[in-house]
């Protein structure tokens, strides 16, 4: 019920601002009782029910920004973008796939706090997967179209870390911005996307 909870929480915060605007509330009023939601915000967990500029701007916009908005939100979330210390954004494709299947997260009473990506409810991934959401493009041969290419590998380790630093607006959760996977589990996904092993390039 919490993570439900939880998950109406962030929809409220993402929606309902370009919906208040229809009614007359202004922003400052909206984020004031949506705060109030969440009377024991665990630590850490603040920015979270708060509006950010780049969740202001495609809320008001209903996420069509304008060209001007799209390159400085482009700009800002890419700078947020912080790769391993060694260089290597590749790690494990059998743990990526797990994770990749793994729908658990923001239940905030589990500690420590143990989370999925849940990729697939959005993407397809592996051929044999026999139900996956259709909200994202289809990744299968994502790596292979790409020529298993190093710099696109980085970029799609990006992407994982913040997708709005590639696509402004984008409905891809902002998965390292937030803290929501950590940097070995961002390796492992890439892993997933990149190695000719992985079953997403079969």
């Amino acid at each position: 019920m919490k993570k439900i909870a939880f998950a109406l929480g962030l929809a409220l915060i993402v929606t309902t601002p370009a919906l208040a605007q229809d009614k007359g509330i202004d922003a400052a009023t909206l984020e004031k009782y949506t705060k109030a939601m969440w009377p024991k915000t665990p630590e850490g967990w603040e920015s979270r029910i708060a509006y950010d500029d780049t969740m202001k701007i495609c809320s008001e916009t209903r996420n069509q920004p304008s060209d001007a908005d799209f390159a400085k939100i482009k700009a800002r979330e890419a700078a947020t973008v912080k790769f391993p210390a060694d260089g290597n954004v590749m790690g494990d494709y059998k743990s990526g796939l797990k994770i990749a299947n793994n729908g658990r997260g923001g239940t905030f009473t589990d500690k420590p706090m143990t989370n999925g990506a849940n990729c697939y409810a959005c993407h397809q991934l592996d051929l044999q997967e026999v139900s996956y959401g259709t909200l994202g493009p289809s990744l299968h041969l994502y790596g292979k179209n790409r020529g298993f290419k190093p710099e696109e590998a980085k970029a799609a380790y990006a992407k994982i870390y913040n997708s709005m630093g590639t696509a402004p607006c984008t409905n891809m959760p902002r998965f390292g911005y937030h803290g929501f996977l950590t940097e070995q589990q961002m390796k492992d996904l890439t892993a997933m996307l990149f190695d000719p092993n992985s079953p997403v390039n079969k």
